[in-house]
């Protein structure tokens, strides 16, 4: 639900090397059945991995993640009307206005590792900014440090929020570290959507699935 390639200015992780690694992975006993790209303010509309996820039987998806006045945050079901009227590239931008833009477009966009010390939405929240539209965070993060985490997790249970994991990976290795287990079969980025709707989906981490069991 979260990772970056070589797209993103501070990966070093091709696409290909990705799913290479999921059939690593998959030789371990582990379950992963596709990833996100979320690249960083930005969305490659003119890129086409279908190709790769074919060969090596991996979906792969397409997302962003934006930089807002008030965090980061992972949008899914980009799509050309939201990026005229969404400058991804704004890191001023205010996220509830981001939020509302989405769901006009039939996407969605949630806060990316909202306890990361000084940009998460936890800080912003005890700062006195109120965000209604949330209900999904990105509660578990591969890349967040001790404690992230643990505010992601506190978040979600005083606010009454879900959570979604995403590996946030920069690097080959890290990819599925913590991945989204979701209910429904998921072929696109408007069934991802659709899922996330749904609010039937956890978030796990890669040693608790094995052989398909969470």
């Amino acid at each position: 639900m979260h990772s970056h390639s070589v797209s993103s200015d501070d990966s070093r992780a091709t696409v290909e090397q990705y799913v290479k690694w999921i059939q690593v992975l998959r030789k371990r006993g582990h379950t992963v059945d596709g990833i996100v790209l979320t690249e960083h303010r930005k969305f490659d509309f003119d890129k086409d991995y279908s190709n790769l996820a074919s060969q090596y039987d991996v979906l792969i998806l397409k997302g962003s993640e934006l930089d807002t006045r008030f965090g980061h945050f992972l949008v899914y079901g980009v799509t050309q009307a939201l990026t005229q009227e969404i400058d991804f590239g704004d890191v001023r931008m205010d996220s509830r206005v981001l939020m509302q833009a989405t769901r006009q477009h039939d996407a969605i966009a949630l806060p990316a590792h909202p306890g990361r010390f000084g940009i998460g939405l936890t800080d912003y929240i005890a700062q006195g900014e109120a965000f209604d539209d949330v209900t999904i965070v990105e509660q578990f993060n591969g890349g967040s440090r001790p404690g992230e985490n643990e505010r992601a997790d506190e978040l979600c249970e005083s606010h009454n929020l879900l959570g979604i994991g995403g590996s946030d990976a920069h690097l080959t290795s890290h990819i599925a570290t913590c991945m989204t287990d979701f209910k429904a079969t998921i072929k696109s980025e408007g069934d991802l959507v659709d899922a996330l709707l749904s609010k039937e989906f956890q978030p796990v981490w890669l040693e608790n699935v094995v052989n398909g069991a969470t």
